[in-house]
Formats: C-alpha cells, structure tokens, sequence
C-alpha cells in the first residue's frame, strides 16, 4: 500500500488506496462467502464508532435485499436478551474492549464473525470465524480505507457490484474541493443504507477538523434541523434527495450537494475534505484531540 511521504499524513495516501482496496474486498467477499451470513439467517452486526456506522450501512442493505432480519448496534449496547443466528463484528484494530467483551459473553450462543484489519490481535481467537481485511489496515487513527472496504465487501457477499462504486471513487479523489472548505457547517443525510454514511460523513469530520457537523435521516432533516442551514453552510445529501428537498434547503440561503455517484464515493469526497479542513486549521488529521487507534478500557 502507498505510505504517506513528507508532508502528507498517512490518512491521504489512505484514502486514495480506496478504489484498490475496495476491488480486493470484492475478491475477498468471494472467498469468505461461508464466513458471511446466509439468506434467512436473523443477524445482528455490531462496532464502534466508525464500525458501528458501517454496521448500520450493512443492516439496510441486507434487509432491502431480502437476505433476512438485520440489526446494527453499538457494542456496548448489544441487546443481551435477543436471539440471532449469527453476530457479525467489526473492529479494525481487534482490540475494542466492548467488542471483544461482548464475544466472551456470546462463547457458545450465535455463531461470531469478525472483520479485522489486524491478524495478530485477541479477536482473532475469540470470533468462530475471521475475515482478514489486513490489505485495508491503517495507521492514521481516523479510519477510512478499513471501513469502506469492509462496507465493500460486505455489499459484494450480498451480491452487488462493487466496480461502479470504485470508478466513481477513483474520480472523487480529484474532484475540486474549494467551493467547500470554506463553509461554515454541515450537515449530512442519508436515506435508507446512506444514513449509516452520513453519519460517517458527520464524524470524520469532527474527529479529523474539530468541524460542526450534524447527521440525520434525510426526511427528519426537515422536521427542525434544517433550522440550522443558512448561506455558507452546506445540506449533503447521500443519494438521491427526496422531493421538495432541494428547493427547501434553497429557500434557507444554504447550498445542497447532491451528485449520481455511488454514495460510498461520495464519502471518499468528505473524507479528503475533513483533510482539507484540518490542514486549513493547522490541524494533525492523522492524530485528532483526545483520540486513540483503538479504545481499550481499564478493566475494573
């Protein structure tokens, strides 16, 4: 994978491995098929953080899809008392604390999966099953190759094609960003599987350049967040926007984006402008405030 040079944090030249790594998980999905959840299987996909969003894209997808129930949940907010065939867990580093405790608690109940990025790390022995994306590992704390080509993968074991969503990333690492960098605010929504993107979208710009950014459903938007849009602040919208969205942010003074891209290249854009921002700020994008690569607890 490319390194970053002098002068380059490690989360750019991450980025723009993306389209690449994005073609290998495809691969990998075919080779990890008994690994993935198989049609009518109830599911439960968990993580944290960045993780949990790519859970929450993953759910949408499979339930639209016809595969079988799906739910997404924070780690640590796994609901104990329910019953599932399988429970799928993302964790880049394989060290989470809540996510290795809830697979302790799970030892002998639904069948675990687990997407890591690192093979030497304690969930390998504690999931019946790994899926080693080690190609996608980072070493930026804010992660963005990891969880797009988790998502990736995880969108081709449901049958999709992942090579638009490539091409369209491959353009997005060029498209200008000047007439963003300056906003003020964003605000991103999502509509179905898009909303665990915007989410996304949303934190990676917090934790890469301490930006204001909020997330919503892209219908719920208007039911009082769009009080926050005005001019030099920007409605990005995941997909395509609902009727009457466009006009309505409009009338605001803000500005939408909205493009035909796949939304997952549509995130490499935000992305590389969470970048932009840092750099604008005098901001270390690899190495954000408060944050580490990977949340381990004390143990009490």
């Amino acid at each position: 994978m490319t390194e970053a040079h002098v002068g380059q944090p490690f989360v750019s030249a991450e980025i723009a491995t993306q389209p690449d790594c994005w073609r290998r998980a495809a691969e990998l999905a075919g080779r990890s098929a008994a690994a993935t959840p198989r049609t009518g299987e109830r599911v439960a996909v968990v993580g944290c953080g960045t993780s949990w969003f790519v859970a929450q894209c993953y759910a949408a997808l499979r339930e639209a899809a016809g595969q079988g129930e799906t739910d997404a949940f924070a780690a640590s907010e796994f609901p104990r008392q329910r019953s599932y065939d399988r429970v799928v867990a993302i964790t880049r580093s394989g060290t989470t604390t809540e996510v290795l405790e809830l697979l302790r608690a799970l030892r002998g109940g639904p069948r675990t999966v687990a997407l890591t990025g690192d093979g030497t790390s304690p969930v390998m022995e504690l999931a019946d099953e790994v899926v080693l994306l080690d190609f996608a590992d980072e070493r930026s704390v804010v992660q963005t190759r990891f969880a797009t080509s988790t998502l990736a993968l995880l969108r081709a074991s449901l049958g999709e094609s992942v090579e638009r969503a490539a091409a369209d990333a491959e353009r997005a690492l060029t498209e200008p960003l000047d007439g963003l960098v300056a906003a003020e605010q964003f605000t991103f929504l999502g509509r179905g599987w898009t909303c665990g993107l915007a989410q996304e979208a949303a934190l990676k710009m917090r934790e890469a350049a301490g930006a204001w950014t909020e997330a919503y459903p892209a219908m719920e938007y208007r039911h009082g967040p769009i009080s926050v849009t005005g001019p030099n602040r920007v409605a990005w919208m995941f997909g395509e926007p609902p009727t009457g969205l466009p006009a309505e942010v409009a009338a605001t003074g803000g500005h939408l984006r909205a493009t035909s891209a796949d939304p997952m290249a549509d995130l490499v854009v935000a992305q590389r402008l969470a970048v932009a921002i840092a750099h604008r700020r005098g901001l270390d994008p690899d190495n954000p405030r408060h944050l580490t690569r990977s949340v381990v607890l004390d143990q009490v």
